[in-house]
């Protein structure tokens, strides 16, 4: 295996440069690989969101916050990804809830007016507050529903 440093205009990586068993040459740097592991760290958001989603009716945002924020996206954007993974998460498992029954039409009908006021209202005040106060309600929230559902 041959080492040596690679350098471009934005950046400078460790490229590697080994054959394989079929002789061929292999060019391996250290930013492909972070951009894989960025890859396999979405891949991982999404399936663990989709299982808590599935598994606690609409929890997914609760993993992918924390993680799209460990992952680099500011707070408000982590949220508002959060948003865009859970709705299509919500609808599938919500069709899987219908197929065997445990839906319940009447409840849902009458939240879904109220939980939309409230989605608009979330947006509006999200915009206006600061990241620091967003990520201790979040906290506080994730604090009170463990402690809720620790004791039910």
């Amino acid at each position: 295996m041959i080492f040596y440093y690679c350098t471009t205009k934005t950046s400078q990586c460790k490229c590697y440069i080994f054959r394989n068993s079929a002789e061929n040459i292999i060019y391996h740097s250290e930013r492909n690989s972070r951009k894989m592991n960025e890859k396999n760290k979405m891949r991982l958001l999404g399936g663990l969101a989709g299982l808590a989603n599935g598994f606690f009716g609409s929890g997914g945002g609760i993993i992918a916050v924390p993680m799209l924020k460990k992952a680099g996206f500011e707070a408000k954007k982590a949220h508002a990804g959060s948003l865009a993974l859970t709705l299509p998460l919500s609808v599938i498992s919500a069709l899987f809830y219908m197929g065997n029954g445990s839906f319940q039409w009447q409840s849902a009908v009458e939240l879904i007016p109220f939980g939309l006021a409230g989605a608009v209202l979330g947006t509006f005040l999200m915009k206006k507050i600061p990241v620091r106060l967003l990520s201790g309600i979040f906290g506080l929230l994730l604090v009170i529903a463990g402690v809720r559902n620790f004791f039910l």
